[in-house]
């Protein structure tokens, strides 16, 4: 049996303890009693403070989607029972645009990417490296797209969200409000645990927000000087989940592919490589390991069992295997293990 183990996003930030009887009675009652059936999903809420112990009820395979520190945790916990896992972790996802992109719509991709859910998605754009040349009309076509998309008042808007709990809310906040300067946004209600999309400027690569996890509608925008210190960059930072790359240089999007490691790549676009079912899935490095989606999540989930059917003939043959080992024996093994491909199997089995 294999268990996707999924914490909702209100667990990422912080573990609430709850009772294992819950978990328990739910094992016996759904899982123990068809241990024969193919997979069951086990959602685990915000009871990540139980999940070393229900990793030790010993299941064939753990999907674990979630922020390092818990993968961290769950990987720790599933070596005590050599139980193989599935990370894809959240982290600082950057996002390159080169000065020989399309401003408008790729501010327009970059917003809609980074804001909606209130930017609570593991594959947004965490912070964008801007060409220096193009950063001031990047900002004000992104300024645009957050007034077309959301109007004059995003609080007012339907097609808005909030963040999804106080403390999640809480780290946005305090977040947002040490580092850098606010180029659009940067209102906060907290009593609907609200903020607004926010464009941060005049942001330090050693600043909390480019070193933290945001989860949450704030976009910093960092200038560089072109590919070369991009790719210096994000090579400095963790491997991320995912790259993200605007330009018409085709060499551009090509350096930034191969020079850079992350578990996901996507070229003048967000988001949709992890909406493509066709495509694997997955982390690397500090940002997971494994793969899923389509045909790559049957595999994550299955085991590759190799089987050999033989028959008791040919004995004859099988018996150059056996000792004493003359050299008639060892003179036939020679020639045989000097014939084909094929025949060399056949020699391996004897």
């Amino acid at each position: 049996m294999s268990y996707p183990l999924s914490p909702s996003p209100a667990s990422w930030f912080r573990s609430q303890p709850r009772k294992l009887r819950h978990h328990q009675s739910f094992c016996d009652r759904g899982l123990h009693g068809s241990a024969s059936s193919s997979s069951h999903p086990l959602l685990l809420g915000q009871c990540i403070n139980d999940l070393a112990d229900i990793v030790e009820l010993k299941f064939d395979h753990i999907f674990f989607s979630g922020i390092r520190e818990e993968g961290i945790r769950i990987s720790q916990a599933a070596a005590q029972c050599l139980t193989p896992i599935t990370l894809v972790l959240s982290g600082k996802n950057p996002c390159y645009v080169d000065q020989h992109c399309d401003v408008t719509v790729t501010a327009q991709r970059i917003a809609w990417a980074r804001f909606h859910n209130s930017g609570q998605t593991m594959v947004a754009p965490d912070y964008i490296l801007c060409h220096s040349e193009v950063k001031t009309r990047l900002v004000q076509a992104l300024k645009c797209c957050l007034m077309r998309f959301y109007g004059s008042d995003p609080r007012e808007s339907s097609s808005f969200g909030r963040m999804i709990n106080v403390d999640i809310f809480n780290r946005a906040k305090d977040l947002l409000w040490r580092t850098g300067k606010v180029a659009v946004g940067g209102q906060v209600t907290e009593a609907e645990r609200y903020i607004a999309p926010t464009i941060l400027t005049e942001v330090d690569p050693s600043d909390p927000i480019l070193q933290q996890d945001i989860f949450g509608p704030v976009l910093p925008v960092i200038a560089v000087n072109g590919v070369d210190e991009t790719i210096a960059f994000i090579n400095k930072q963790e491997k991320p989940l995912c790259v993200y790359v605007y330009s018409n240089n085709s060499k551009v999007i090509s350096r930034v592919m191969t020079e850079t490691s992350s578990g996901s790549f996507c070229s003048n676009d967000s988001v949709l490589q992890s909406l493509i079912v066709t495509l694997p899935f997955g982390g690397v490095g500090a940002s997971g390991f494994g793969s899923y989606h389509g045909r790559y999540s049957f595999d994550t989930f299955s085991h590759r069992k190799s089987c050999l059917l033989r028959t008791t003939r040919l004995e004859c043959v099988t018996s150059l295997r056996y000792p004493p080992y003359d050299n008639r024996n060892l003179s036939l093994m020679t020639w045989a293990s000097s014939l084909s491909w094929k025949s060399q199997g056949w020699c391996q089995i004897m």
